[in-house]
């Protein structure tokens, strides 16, 4: 907008406010949710070229005129942290699927896009984050790799990122510092990457799962401000007594926020949150988005503008939203109408003053931009049933056990005999896909249970290699042969036969289809994989984790096993 433009909105919406011409909007007849004060006012609020400009003020003419009927009006929410990609959209299915569920902004780390693609995949985001009605605003990722156990498809150093910083001047933080271990025991390069966003003003968010006492102050010293991997009320509270945000994550793959409510109290709720982390696209079809978040929240015993003040006000004050979070003369006119502030049902949603979404349906469609140069991104070695082939036939093995719905693992001992169809263990793999190294490691793992069949993935946290579990070699390669055939996704096979598939061509890591049709493919993998025995309820967010080496305790890479309480490799065979 020109300078002149500019005055020009200003000088109108300064002649709203005094009356003295007509609203583009006015919401008469509801109850307006002052996040500022945790009031609720029964009062009119008037909008203008994508702004408030009053509120209340007597009788006024507007060009259209909302009777809320008793609704609430609220800020449209804000995700203060979310992967993107980990919702396999790309970001307009993203805001296909979270627009009509009240969001009007998130700050998203691209750092599963960037570690396949590394700033080529940050540039796609930005572009397929244009015009949405949805503020898509990006964190520069810190950790591309998270850590020298892995090969990512890009390497981000210091230099990299204090390049990148000046040439994307509106980047909001550094992503989350994963590496934990690198900055408490001072190693140069991560520092310097900590440093080169201070040079710059820039935020940098946290990543610290159960870091407490002399590693936490140790970690805190490099000004790393937000955390979103508290486990219980009691990490969250001795990190907010150290000035740390503390993001209350509600996701898919982790839902911490039922346990940590009880740690918010009055005098610390202006530095709490509401972050997803990340959000399947079967939840955010069945479940939603924040709106979910919130009723889990008031379920949990959190007082409802407590909570709708941490999806709004509070996270824009994070970020420096000095315009966003609030119903105030000058603030966005990103709103959502609410039926409640128990189920928290949403109603209508505007960005920018313009209605965009009703009833829980977008009010225009959106395109598509072009995603070349973020496909054909998955690159196997030859020879994959051999290389799969040199597990250890016996003998004391290490063993990462997992879970249901949980992204940490233990760190157990098995007989390597012990693996294979409706046995104790099975095989895994991570084949590393981006570089041509030909790097495949090997390890083995309990809980999924198979009778037969394997299954294999391009998501696979954070370096997104390609990770597979099944009952044999055989079965795990052609598992990965037909996830790279299909330029990334999702594959349960068996007996030489393909059960179902989930295409993800962007990067490996998303889909160009909508959210309903990607959640229908990911219920037919869920069910195949279910045919194979395995009785995990979302057996590829388990599988995407093992291979995750800043979360405890054992995991997998395509360089080997990790013991990531000693942040070294460790060899297959158990001492």
């Amino acid at each position: 907008m020109t300078a002149e433009a500019g005055i020009g909105s200003l000088s109108k919406r300064i002649r709203v406010a005094r009356g003295e011409e007509p609203a583009d909007l006015l919401f008469v007849n509801g109850r307006v949710v002052s996040t500022f004060t945790g009031e609720i006012q029964e009062i009119t609020v008037s909008v203008a070229e994508g702004r408030v400009c009053a509120l209340g003020g007597g009788e006024r003419e507007a060009r259209e005129v909302v009777d809320l009927g008793g609704a609430y009006l609220a800020p449209a929410f804000t995700d203060p942290h979310i992967h993107v990609e980990s919702s396999m959209l790309t970001p307009e299915g993203f805001a296909e699927a979270v627009v009509p569920h009240g969001t009007g902004a998130t700050v998203s780390d691209p750092h599963e896009i960037v570690n396949v693609l590394g700033l080529d995949g940050y540039a796609y985001m930005r572009r397929a984050a244009e015009g949405l009605p949805v503020d898509l605003f990006f964190t520069l990722p810190s950790c591309v790799p998270a850590t020298h156990m892995e090969t990512a498809g890009a390497l981000l150093e210091a230099a990299d990122l204090d390049g990148a910083m000046g040439a994307y001047p509106d980047v909001v933080a550094l992503s989350e510092m994963m590496n934990f271990p690198g900055v408490i025991y001072g190693v140069p390069e991560v520092l310097g990457k900590v440093l080169a966003a201070q040079r710059r003003g820039l935020i940098v968010d946290g990543h610290s799962p159960g870091l407490r006492g002399r590693d936490l102050d140790a970690y805190l010293n490099a000004a790393i401000l937000t955390d979103h991997e508290c486990g219980s009320a009691e990490e969250a509270l001795a990190k907010l007594r150290r000035g740390m945000w503390v993001l209350m994550r509600e996701g898919s793959a982790a839902k911490n926020l039922a346990s940590l409510a009880p740690a918010v109290t009055a005098g610390n709720l202006h530095r709490v949150c509401i972050a997803s982390d990340d959000r399947h696209p079967d939840d955010l079809v069945r479940e939603g988005h924040l709106d979910h978040a919130l009723r889990v929240a008031v379920k949990a015993g959190l007082d409802p503008l407590w909570a709708l003040r941490a999806v709004t006000l509070n996270p824009a004050a994070l970020y420096g939203f000095r315009d966003r979070g609030g119903i105030g003369p000058g603030f966005r006119a990103d709103l959502v109408i609410l039926r409640d502030l128990r189920d928290f049902e949403v109603l209508s949603v505007y960005h920018g003053g313009l209605k965009v979404a009703e009833e829980g349906r977008l009010l225009a469609p959106i395109v598509r931009k072009d995603a070349a140069g973020t496909l054909s991104s998955v690159h196997l070695p030859a020879g994959l049933e051999e290389r799969l082939g040199r597990f250890p036939t016996s003998g004391r093995v290490r063993v990462i056990g997992v879970e249901p719905a949980q992204i940490t693992t233990r760190s157990e001992t098995g007989d390597a005999s012990d693996a294979g169809a409706c046995k104790p263990l099975q095989f895994a793999a991570v084949i590393e896909r981006h570089r041509g190294t030909g790097n495949v490691g090997l390890g083995f793992v309990s809980g999924f249970g198979l009778k037969a069949g394997a299954f294999a993935s391009t998501v696979s946290h954070d370096s997104h290699n390609c990770v597979t579990v099944g009952v044999s070699p055989r079965e795990m390669a052609h598992a990965a042969s037909v996830v790279a055939a299909m330029g990334g996704g999702f594959a349960v096979v068996r007996e030489g036969r393909a059960l179902a598939t989930l295409s993800l061509p962007v990067a490996g890591l998303m889909s160009t289809a909508g959210a309903v049709e990607v959640a229908h493919s990911l219920q037919q993998i869920h069910e195949a994989a279910r045919e194979c025995g395995c009785p995990l309820p979302a057996p590829f967010m388990t599988l995407a984790f093992i291979a995750l080496p800043v979360i405890p305790s054992l995991k997998l890479t395509d360089k080997g096993l990790v013991d990531v309480g000693r942040f070294s490799l460790v060899p297959l065979e158990a001492p």
